[in-house]
Parts: structure tokens; C-alpha cells; sequence
């Protein structure tokens, strides 16, 4: 498959079924917000390093999680009784993006959250499309994630843990969230061992694609979570 170029002015996308098979499916554009509504609401995302031309992706098999289904072994269970844990939304979105990109990964060198995507996320945020769920222990940010909300799909991004669980936990309090507000899955994007023992599973090209076609149907749905604070 060819890896097509995107203009500036054209906001629209290859079909992401014509994704190189490295999930590859274009590069150049921009991460304006109308962009990035588009893409996610057809399943691809922006990835690359800074100093990097743009790249577009849109890998498949893709990974699942529909918030139901989301594993909650007894230990956690017990592990969340017993710590002094404080799970807030859409409070920390700046400093949960930072810690996001700064947390050290194995086999990974520089970070692909650059400043320029940094910026189009936080506007994002502002237009209540993207989230954040920040976990607390003795009132330290010690775990997190954040992705984008596109009608009754949530785009999960990234998470980071600077203690054991604490990234686990925030995928938790999200699955439930989400459950309450009849999200309908999570796009997990690429498959991990990490995400795979929370729940999520693979799907196929055809299901993957069907699903973001009957989530057009449902509207953007912005917002933010705050008031889902206790």
C-alpha cells in the first residue's frame, strides 16, 4: 500500500483500510482540531517524534476494551480499599500530558507527545473532546491517562504510573466513568500484554471499521468531567 500525503487545506483522509500492513497510513497535514476529529473518528491517530514529518496511523488488528468488561482482579480490589487513593477527572490535563510524555519507556528513546501536539491536545481539551483521569496517593499525582472522546467512543493515548498499579487504577475509574456515561468502547490503538490482561481484545479490520461506523451516528458529545469529581 502506498503511504499517501496529506495537504493543509483538505482536511479528509485515505480510507485507514488502505493503512500500510505497519499500520502507516499517511503523513504531512496538520493537528488543527477539525483534523483530529477526523481522524479519530476514523480510527487514526498521529504519531511521531519531534522533527518528524507528521505520520498518521491506523494499525489493525486493533485492541479493544469495552468498559464492562474491564479485569478487576480480587488483589486490586483489596489494593484500592487499602490505599489512600484520590481519582479525579479532567482536573490535571496539562500535567497528566507532561508526566505522559516524560515518563522513561522501555525501548523507547525521546517522546512522540511533542510540544506542537502537546498544544493541539490541550485545545482539544478546551473544546471537552479530550480527557484526563489523574490518580492521587497522599495527595501526590502518582498515575494517569488522557484521549479523546469522540461520540461514544473514548480514544485511549497514553497513561504512565509513577507507582506500581497506579496507571491500572486510572484505566479502572475510566472503565466505570465511561460505563455510567454509555460509552460504547475504548480504542486501546495497539496491543500491549498490559492492556490485554485488563480485558481488552483484538478485533478484526471489518469489526473495528463497522463500530467507528455506527458511532458516527452519535453525536460529538463535549464536555467536561468535572462535575463527575467527588
Amino acid at each position: 500500500m502506498p503511504v499517501y500525503r496529506l495537504s493543509t487545506d483538505n482536511i479528509d483522509f485515505p480510507h485507514p483500510s488502505q493503512a500500510h500492513e505497519s499500520g502507516l497510513l499517511a503523513v504531512g497535514g496538520d493537528l488543527s482540531a477539525e483534523r483530529l476529529i477526523n481522524a479519530y473518528s476514523n480510527g487514526i491517530f498521529p504519531w511521531n517524534s519531534h522533527g518528524e514529518i507528521l505520520q498518521w496511523w491506523s494499525p489493525v488488528p486493533r485492541l479493544l476494551l469495552y468498559p464492562r468488561e474491564v479485569h478487576i482482579s480480587k488483589s486490586m480490589r483489596s489494593f484500592i480499599r487499602q490505599r489512600n487513593i484520590l481519582v479525579t477527572y479532567d482536573n490535571y490535563f496539562s500535567e497528566v500530558l507532561k508526566s505522559c510524555a516524560n515518563i522513561e519507556r522501555k525501548g523507547q528513546i525521546g517522546t512522540w507527545l511533542h510540544k506542537d501536539l502537546e498544544e493541539a491536545l490541550i485545545n482539544l481539551h478546551e473544546l471537552g473532546l479530550a480527557h484526563s483521569v489523574e490518580v492521587f496517593h497522599h495527595g501526590e499525582l502518582v498515575g494517569g491517562l488522557y484521549g479523546i472522546s469522540i461520540g461514544r467512543m473514548f480514544c485511549g493515548e497514553s497513561m504512565f504510573a509513577r507507582e506500581s498499579n497506579m496507571s491500572k487504577i486510572a484505566l479502572i475509574y475510566l472503565c466505570q466513568l465511561l460505563d455510567k456515561l454509555n460509552y460504547q468502547f475504548i480504542d486501546c490503538q495497539q496491543i500491549t500484554p498490559h492492556l490485554v490482561s485488563m480485558g481488552a481484545k483484538p478485533v478484526n479490520a471489518d469489526t473495528f471499521f463497522n463500530l467507528l461506523e455506527l458511532n458516527k451516528q452519535c453525536s460529538l458529545n463535549p464536555g467536561l468531567w468535572k462535575e463527575r469529581n467527588h
